[in-house]
């Protein structure tokens, strides 16, 4: 079969976003996450240092994407590059592990002329032939993989939360406070493992953060003292996901679910072929894992999401972050993804270095 894998191009946009639409993720909502009006658009969010790699079929075109991305992210305390791979699309018709294994042949030849120590890696738990072809099967010239645990994204139905009483001090973020959120992110981003080592200029940036303003940031004080942190992200003027299908009871108890929803003010299941209104909490950031500082920025966030017009908002823990059980009690859809750490040398090395702290994977830029 004729097929070359190469790095995009700015040509490729509209064959990519094509590929986007007409491959969707299975789950209990299967659904497709597009990137209109430009492939490209949002690529600097997931990483300074990026690069798509396409197959590239001699008749059907574009059958394939994979991205390769490096950041700072901090690494037992200390900021260091590190790589991720994903964001990874391959044409039904031309699935199977020849075209993944000419693929990891490729990204080893960019890893060699550019090495990062290693790579996360997320995958969704119900996308088994995802697991079969990188993880169960494996072949010798695919990275090794070290199982980091589960990461659970919640959609969080938005409502105006019931008012709570509470001593913090609530605030939103702006130009003048980029200073001192900096630093907190700075100084307790490194409790978790790969928190992203975001720095001032990251947040002036209008490619990294595109279309994050300071205001979006929630902050809680306590005493006086910034005690934690959530931003609002919304990317949809880049990103969206569409509903392609519903299994299970969603499929036919949806008009019945949409009916109640109506009632009761919550966010309505949509039809198929209907984006998804969401935002992501980002950035999450809390002094000592504060469970009351968390509790209290997440209402206050989905408070402000509700004022926003959106539907539902979206948080990524993984299942050994002390926050995880508190976002867990408000009303949640979850969708769990297995985490890997992929390395083509010294990875068990590298793996068998890192210290106990909960990983973080931060959503808006996977």
């Amino acid at each position: 079969m004729n097929v070359r894998i190469e790095l995009a191009k700015a040509t490729d946009d509209a064959a990519l976003r094509r590929l986007l639409a007409a491959n969707a993720v299975p789950g209990r909502i299967t659904i497709t996450y597009e990137r209109e009006p430009n492939y490209f658009l949002g690529c600097n969010t997931m990483g300074a240092r990026y690069q798509v790699l396409v197959a590239r079929h001699s008749e059907a075109g574009v059958i394939a994407v994979a991205c390769r991305m490096q950041r700072s992210l901090f690494v037992n305390g200390v900021a260091t590059n590190i790589g991720y791979l994903g964001q990874l699309r391959v044409d039904e018709r031309f699935r199977g592990r020849w075209l993944v294994s000419q693929g990891f042949q490729a990204l080893r030849q960019l890893h060699d002329a550019d090495p990062a120590p290693a790579y996360l890696l997320s995958v969704i738990e119900q996308n088994r032939e995802a697991f079969g072809v990188l993880i169960e099967r494996r072949r010798k010239h695919f990275p090794s993989f070290f199982a980091l645990g589960r990461l659970f994204t919640l959609a969080l139905p938005v409502r105006r939360p019931k008012p709570t009483t509470t001593t913090l001090e609530l605030a939103h973020g702006s130009l003048e406070t980029l200073p001192e959120i900096s630093a907190f992110l700075q100084q307790h981003g490194r409790t978790r493992q790969f928190f992203p080592a975001y720095t001032l200029d990251d947040f002036s940036d209008r490619e990294t953060t595109r279309d994050f303003q300071p205001e979006d940031f929630v902050l809680a004080y306590r005493n006086g003292q910034l005690a934690g942190i959530i931003g609002l992200w919304d990317q949809a003027r880049y990103k969206q996901t569409v509903v392609r299908g519903y299994a299970g009871w969603l499929r036919t108890m949806r008009p019945f679910y949409n009916a109640v929803a109506k009632l009761s003010g919550r966010p309505l299941l949509p039809a198929l072929g209907q984006e998804i209104r969401y935002a992501y909490a980002s950035f999450v950031c809390v002094a000592d894992d504060d469970a009351e500082v968390f509790d209290t920025l997440l209402r206050q966030t989905l408070a402000l999401a509700a004022a926003r017009g959106q539907s539902y908002l979206m948080i990524g823990l993984t299942e050994c972050d002390p926050l995880l059980p508190i976002a867990q009690r408000h009303p949640h859809i979850a969708y769990p993804s297995r985490v890997f750490l992929a390395a083509w040398e010294n990875g068990k090395e590298f793996y068998e270095r890192l210290d106990g702290r909960p990983p973080y994977l931060e959503i808006a830029t996977l």
